[in-house]
């Protein structure tokens, strides 16, 4: 699908959501020496992780593509995301992490797990936590509930490009499973998606910039300490659903030096997970 740019009225039918402000990201992200080089919006495509990646070869480091709607979006294992158009934040960037050895690549997505979460407790004042790997959670009424979602994926010959999806301002009645949340529902001080996003991708230069020096090392750059002091996954009874129907139960009890998480079974052994889906089977 080929991305729209922002051209007719419609983006103001909806005066609760108003569009977001390209000139002003623009002005607000892109400086001489940083890491984001081009802010693109447009009005509605299929996907901005698959258009960033289709494009890769010829895109410059530090490029984002923001989606005021997504019309096949993309989670992990192929899962569908859905919202009303700019209710959320949805976006990618494409990164080039030459500097660090690729079998370090697998933190990104966790990496912009903590970004997104620093960004978001900063500018919505909203307490947010992790979901091995790639989940970001929000309290709604007491229960915890999925409020983000993270997908990393090589693109190109280079080249990893990481999308975010946000709920903004989904109410009740909107969300797409009754396990979803919203920044809104969640007491957020702040729904402007603005200064929300110009958070979020500040705090990603900040990580990326602290991992990369470190080439790519998670415990000298302080990002394993960091991602587990925010993971809510971590000292919960899980059941990991594994590749080739095969799951796993066991406490979820470290995340490792390669982004796993490591689970103590009842027979003693400890177990580390590097894909698959996992269900938190005891709160923490």
């Amino acid at each position: 699908m080929t991305p729209r740019e922002p051209a007719d009225p419609s983006p103001w039918s909806d005066l609760e959501r108003p569009p977001l402000n390209a000139t002003a990201l623009r002005r607000g992200l892109i400086r001489e020496g940083g890491l984001w080089r081009e802010v693109k919006v447009v009005r509605s495509t299929g996907s901005t992780n698959t258009d960033l990646a289709s494009s890769a070869d010829g895109t410059a480091e530090g490029t984002v593509l923001i989606a005021e709607e997504q019309t096949a979006a993309r989670g992990r294992l192929d899962r569908r995301w859905t919202a009303p158009p700019r209710s959320g934040l949805f976006f990618s960037v494409l990164l080039r992490p030459s500097q660090v050895p690729v079998h370090r690549w697998g933190w990104l997505p966790l990496l912009t797990g903590v970004a997104v979460a620093t960004g978001l407790a900063r500018s919505a004042g909203v307490d947010t936590s992790l979901k091995w790997p790639n989940d970001l959670l929000v309290k709604v009424g007491g229960e915890e509930r999925k409020a983000g979602g993270i997908l990393a994926e090589r693109a190109g010959k280079d080249a990893v490009v990481i999308g975010v999806g946000i709920n903004v301002t989904l109410k009740a009645d909107e969300l797409p499973v009754p396990q979803a949340g919203s920044l809104a529902l969640a007491g957020a001080v702040s729904t402007d998606r603005d200064p929300l996003l110009r958070a979020v991708l500040r705090s990603l230069e900040e990580w990326y910039e602290k991992w990369r020096q470190a080439e790519g090392d998670p415990a000298t750059s302080g990002l394993q300490e960091t991602y587990a002091a925010g993971c809510a996954t971590l000292g919960r009874t899980v059941r990991a659903e594994l590749p080739g129907d095969r799951s796993v139960v066991g406490e979820a009890v470290a995340v490792d030096g390669d982004g796993r998480l490591v689970l103590a079974t009842e027979d003693g052994v400890r177990e580390p997970v590097g894909a698959g889906d996992i269900v938190h089977l005891r709160p923490a």
